[in-house]
């Protein structure tokens, strides 16, 4: 199926093919996958997740940089007020702090920013994008699994074996459900029951032990600690290189 306007979504012919996302005039393309329907369990609670799509891997800088750069824009359209308020600002220095850019997860992206970039996604295709629950981050993450594996490194970039650097997504083994770099690599904002955010999954620098299905860890002033901006930047986090995001799509 392809949708008007700038962007359009190649929708599969079974639900076993992804379903990849495509910026016309552009290369890049973001691959989902539809996770099934089932339950939630975690602390005595039960939490209904409906099928979904679900990003593959996270959201890469082939993607993020139209949004953030105003690529998809002519340059008059680019210089308006309204489109300037609604896209990130100017970053701090490289904002891939030199790791890699193509095929590496967006960083440094801060929860509102990744929101935005739901938003903006949203009305280019006329689909439904958003951040995943919390509850939908473990449950894709988990895949069906009772427990988190034990072959880490297989699995996921951590600190015995990232080099203290982001690497290309996909590159380690998926999941069940065909989901890479769940944890390690860039940590994940979601959205609690509650509206606000915290990241799951664990980054490159958590130590392989700790990274878990169920590990969150809440934004931090330290991830802007450079920011000299008042108030701090809505849109980049100055000292949270680790922080990405991946997001779902509904029917």
């Amino acid at each position: 199926m392809i949708l008007a306007g700038l962007l359009a979504i190649i929708s599969p012919m079974q639900t076993e093919d992804p379903m990849v996302v495509k910026i016309e005039g552009h290369l890049a393309e973001y691959k989902m996958i539809r996770i099934p329907a089932g339950t939630h369990k975690k602390d005595g609670k039960e939490t209904p997740i409906k099928s979904i799509w679900i990003g593959q891997t996270e959201i890469t800088w082939d993607i993020y940089d139209i949004f953030a750069y105003r690529l998809d824009l002519s340059q008059e359209d680019a210089a308006k007020d309204e489109v300037i308020k609604a896209r990130p600002s100017k970053p701090y220095g490289a904002p891939d702090r030199g790791y890699g850019h193509k095929g590496y997860p967006a960083i440094g992206v801060h929860a509102q920013a990744a929101e935005a970039f739901c938003q903006w996604l949203s009305l280019k295709t006329g689909r439904k994008f958003r951040l995943p629950t919390e509850a939908e981050w473990e449950y894709a993450a988990a895949a069906g699994l009772e427990k988190t594996p034990e072959n880490k490194d297989e699995i996921a970039w951590h600190w015995d074996n990232a080099d203290d650097t982001t690497h290309p997504v996909g590159t380690l083994k998926p999941n069940p459900w065909n989901l890479h770099d769940m944890l390690g690599n860039a940590s994940e904002w979601v959205t609690r029951a509650d509206k606000t955010a915290t990241t799951k999954g664990g980054h490159f620098y958590e130590k392989p032990a700790k990274l878990s299905f169920t590990l969150s860890e809440d934004y931090n002033p330290n991830w802007q600690m450079r920011d000299a901006h008042i108030p701090k930047s809505k849109w980049w986090l100055s000292d949270g290189e680790f922080v990405g995001f991946r997001i779902v799509c509904e029917d």
